[in-house]
């Protein structure tokens, strides 16, 4: 009997500079892929009717992340375009930057989703608030990894 157990895991790590360009904070969170996110994987699988995730938002809301999550709690601002998804044999990351003005306040939360309203959301993830000053910048880089154990 073959058994073939597939893993899905999301790691983000978050870089936040000020207007100088010299690091405020930096660190690296797992996230939730929720199942809005495994249904959109499945699909892709099928076929290519549903749009491919191009958005990543920030929000303020605390409430620990679930697999029925649709969208951020408290978005800040509103979704940005992804600056680059690259994918390789396993792996798929996706690269978005907040400039000076968006995303501004307490972070501590951020989603990916696939339009720059309503969609479907892939993943979301809950964190200790960033404090993201008007002029600051925030990068955030998500590498999801499939393995088969």
């Amino acid at each position: 009997m073959i058994n073939d157990d597939l893993k899905l895991r999301g790691d983000v790590a978050i870089v936040l500079k000020d207007k100088d360009g010299n690091v405020k904070d930096s660190r690296e969170i797992n996230n939730l892929v929720v199942s809005a996110g495994l249904t959109y994987i499945c699909s892709r699988m099928e076929g290519t009717s549903a749009n491919v995730m191009s958005h990543m938002a920030l929000g303020s809301d605390t409430t620990a992340a679930a697999a029925g999550d649709t969208d951020l709690g408290s978005i800040l601002g509103s979704r940005e375009a992804l600056d680059s998804t690259t994918a390789s044999s396993n792996t798929i990351t996706y690269v978005s930057s907040f400039e000076a003005g968006e995303g501004t306040g307490a972070v501590t939360e951020a989603g990916i989703f696939n339009a720059a309203t309503s969609g479907t959301m892939l993943c979301h993830v809950i964190f200790p608030v960033v404090n993201k000053q008007a002029d600051d910048t925030m990068s955030v880089t998500w590498t999801i990894t499939l393995t088969a154990s």
